[in-house]
């Protein structure tokens, strides 16, 4: 025998439920450790915002802080979009704060980036007669990009214009005949490297020897001025011993000059002794390629 089912209880169980249910529901999204209070701003963008779509994420330094409220052309500028940003009351939007449109990844999906914003800064305010604060915006990664490749096309169309340009046909025909006389040249210098190496060995050789002679030049100039000072230390002596020898002899007058030209001739010689140490001294690579020749006069 079948039992019978009170569908009256059973509809009042249900409702009961059901009452309770979104009781707890309402109950829990108005509790404060539950809700969350979200502060208003706008930030005006000047390039495309493909991608960005409502309700996408708002990031500061990349924590997801809100989301976007809104996405409008800007109220009397077309050339901007007015996005309307709710963020999450105690973010620290600065007045140095700068909204920048990101992409993730590949998929071409936008969101909104919070960047700047130093410690020391004030936080963002609404303006007389604006509704809400306005972030300032930034230029976006891609849009940097586009510009720079933009330039750098324009920069490789110039310059291949301007190579087109200096490389007409003279300055092609005068390239080939430069590059004909550089294979002359090396094929010249090539033949000749027995004799360039040679010539190179004498020099290095030449230049050893001027520098061993240079580095004995003040030793033999030394020696030199003691020959000089020796002779006439002599010469000296020699006159004495000549005025002497007047005086105490007298018949000895007929070699008495020959004394003194022989002391002359000891200080002509001591003299060009001297003269030649000063040369020497001024002109080391005279003993090498001899005194040069006097300048010629006017009419010589």
């Amino acid at each position: 025998m079948e039992e019978k089912v009170n569908f009256a209880v059973v509809g009042v169980f249900v409702l009961v439920l059901s009452i309770a249910l979104i009781s707890g529901v309402l109950w829990l999204s108005s509790g404060e450790s539950y809700r969350k209070v979200y502060d208003v701003y706008h930030t005006y963008m000047k390039e495309s915002v493909a991608g960005l779509s409502l309700n996408a994420s708002v990031r500061y330094r990349g924590v997801e802080v809100g989301r976007v409220q809104k996405i409008a052309l800007a109220p009397g500028n077309v050339e901007q979009v007015q996005l309307t940003l709710d963020i999450e009351r105690g973010t620290p939007v600065k007045t140095d704060t700068v909204a920048i449109l990101q992409t993730y990844g590949i998929t071409g999906l936008a969101f909104v980036e919070l960047t700047g914003g130093g410690r020391d800064s004030p936080v963002l305010k609404a303006q007389p007669g604006e509704k809400y604060p306005v972030i300032k915006a930034g230029t976006s990664l891609m849009t940097r990009l586009d510009s720079a490749i933009t330039i750098l096309l324009a920069n490789l169309t110039r310059t291949s214009d301007n190579l087109n340009a200096l490389m007409d046909e003279d300055n092609r025909r005068a390239f080939k005949n430069t590059l004909a006389d550089i294979k002359v040249l090396s094929h010249t210098l090539a033949a000749r490297s027995a004799a360039i190496d040679s010539s190179l060995a004498m020099a290095a050789r030449t230049m050893e020897n001027t520098a061993r002679l240079t580095g004995e030049l003040p030793q033999l100039s030394q020696r030199i001025q003691r020959s000089a000072d020796a002779f006439d230390r002599m010469a000296n002596e020699l006159a004495r011993t000549g005025a002497s020898a007047s005086s105490a002899l007298d018949d000895t007058r007929e070699t008495l000059p020959e004394v003194q030209q022989l002391v002359m001739e000891l200080r002509d010689l001591t003299a060009s002794l001297r003269r030649f140490s000063g040369e020497l001294e001024q002109n080391p690579s005279a003993l090498v390629y001899g005194k040069a020749a006097a300048k010629r006069g006017p009419g010589e």
